[in-house]
Parts: C-alpha cells; sequence; structure tokens
C-alpha cells in the first residue's frame, strides 16, 4: 500500500529523524537479505506456523508475516482482511473470536494435498523465530503497544523490522516503540535520484520496500547515501526471470515467493 506523500509530511514531522537514530536492523549473517513472503510456501499454504519452519530451514534471513486482531483482541497472523481465501470458513478476522478462528484451517484450496493448517497466533509465531530468523512483520491492524510488549515478552524485539500500512501507525511506533526499525514503501512522485535523496533527507528511514520495477540504479544509490537500505518485493510466479535484473539495481536484498531457490540462485552468483 502506498503512503501519500501529505501524510508522510504529516507522520514523520512527529519525530522520525529521532526515531531512526535509535533504530537498528535486525542482524544477519548474510549481506543480501532474503525475505521470505507469507514463510516458504512453495509446498505448503502460506502463512502457516510450517512455511515459516520451512523458511528457517532453508536460511531465509526474514519470515514475513501479516499482523491483524481478532473481535476479542488476540492477534492473529492473517494476510487478507477476512478468513475466505485461505480458510475453510467465512468471516472478517476482526469480526471473528479466537476460539471460532481457531476452528477453521488454513489450506491452498487449488491443491488440498498441501494439507490443512491452524491459523498462527502471534504468539507461536514468537516462540519459534527467537535466535533463528528474523521477522518482516506487515502490521496490518494491529495494537502497537500490545506487539511491543509480546516482543519483549519473548525477547523477539531485536529480531523484528515492521512495514508502515498506515501514517498513523508509524506515528505510534515512534512514540511506543522509537527503537523498532520501519520499513515503508515510497511515494508515487520519487521517480529519480534527486527525489529521492530530498525525500530521504527529510523523511529518513531504515529500509525502503516496494517493486523492484519502481527503482532505477540511481535511486538505489540515493537512498544508500542516506542510510537507507532498499529491499523491494519481486514475488512473481516467474521472477527467477528478474532476479538477475533487480540484483544489478544495487539493491540489498529481495521478498520473494521462492527463497530457497533465489538463495541457490544468489550462491551460484557468489552474492552468498
Amino acid at each position: 500500500m502506498r503512503i501519500s506523500f501529505f501524510f508522510l509530511f504529516i507522520v514523520f514531522n512527529f519525530s522520525i529523524q529521532a526515531q531512526q537514530k535509535l533504530a537498528s536492523i535486525p542482524l544477519s549473517n548474510n549481506k543480501f537479505i532474503v525475505v521470505s513472503h507469507r514463510g516458504n510456501h512453495v509446498d505448503v499454504p502460506e502463512n502457516t506456523i510450517k512455511s515459516y519452519e520451512n523458511a528457517i530451514a532453508i536460511g531465509a534471513d526474514y519470515i514475513e508475516i501479516d499482523l491483524r486482531t481478532t473481535k476479542d483482541s488476540q492477534l492473529v497472523i492473517m494476510h487478507d482482511g477476512s478468513i475466505d481465501r485461505m480458510t475453510n470458513g467465512k468471516g472478517k478476522v476482526k469480526d471473528l473470536t479466537l476460539s471460532e478462528i481457531m476452528t477453521y484451517q488454513v489450506e491452498e484450496k487449488t491443491k488440498p494435498e498441501w494439507g490443512k493448517f491452524n491459523i498462527p497466533q502471534f504468539e507461536e509465531v514468537l516462540k519459534l523465530v527467537k535466535n533463528k530468523i528474523n521477522i518482516y512483520l506487515d502490521f496490518k491492524e494491529a495494537d502497537v503497544l500490545k506487539t511491543y510488549q509480546m516482543l519483549l515478552k519473548y525477547g523477539v524485539e531485536k529480531q523484528v523490522i515492521v512495514y508502515i500500512n498506515y501514517p498513523l501507525q508509524a506515528k505510534k511506533w515512534m512514540q511506543v516503540a522509537p527503537q523498532i526499525p520501519l520499513i515503508v514503501s515510497f511515494p508515487d512522485n520519487i521517480r529519480d535520484s534527486s527525489s529521492m535523496a530530498n525525500f530521504l533527507n527529510k523523511y529518513p528511514v531504515a529500509v525502503l520496500d516496494g517493486s523492484y520495477k519502481e527503482y532505477n540504479a540511481s535511486m538505489v544509490r540515493a537512498s544508500h547515501q542516506n542510510f537507507t537500505m532498499v529491499w523491494p518485493d519481486i514475488q512473481h510466479p516467474r521472477e527467477a526471470e528478474f532476479w538477475e535484473e533487480a540484483i544489478k539495481l544495487g539493491v540489498d536484498g529481495l521478498q520473494t515467493d521462492h527463497p530457497e531457490a533465489l538463495i541457490n540462485f544468489l550462491k551460484n552468483k557468489g552474492i552468498r
């Protein structure tokens, strides 16, 4: 989701410069970051504990997860606002209690042989990842304080970067946990190195997201000159055709639907 330049101006004037001075990107063993989009779901349903275990097993740097809140204020993982697409049930996450949600199972309906799995609770994910893999937290709908307290409870607060979907989310994270690094997609009016540099001079962030197609090499260099990493999206059924092109831009990582194949590609290129 794109955050408009106007709203960025309002939110980041709150104090993003102070926030980013405190924030540190989680440590990784690899220079080029591989973000496993909704876990490694090439042969299991997305956003399941099994998909996260698979991402850990193949050596991805991050799992990307989507955080939402149930009717009774419990934190669960589901990309869509409803459970219709990915489960054997129907309804919006925010309209269902945790006990109701747990009666349904995640499944890839076009590939039933992949099996059925429980909808993950956030706590389950945090227990799984500690000292194993970092979290790229797509902050869909949740309470910042409750989320941060849970990160602290399981001791994974240094393994998380938060993707901002709405301007007020940024402001709230800056208030509650200024040491947590944030990631955003840059506004549509950024088209070249000059506009990128101007943007990051005013609103410095830890990492930039967005499609790799929206970048050119000079924009990536401008980001680096402003101490901002670039981890664009490249999720696509035929994404392997574009890995070379994206890497030549000078990006620092990619968010992928095929993390194991990408890791092998990077190893063969001597990048990982």
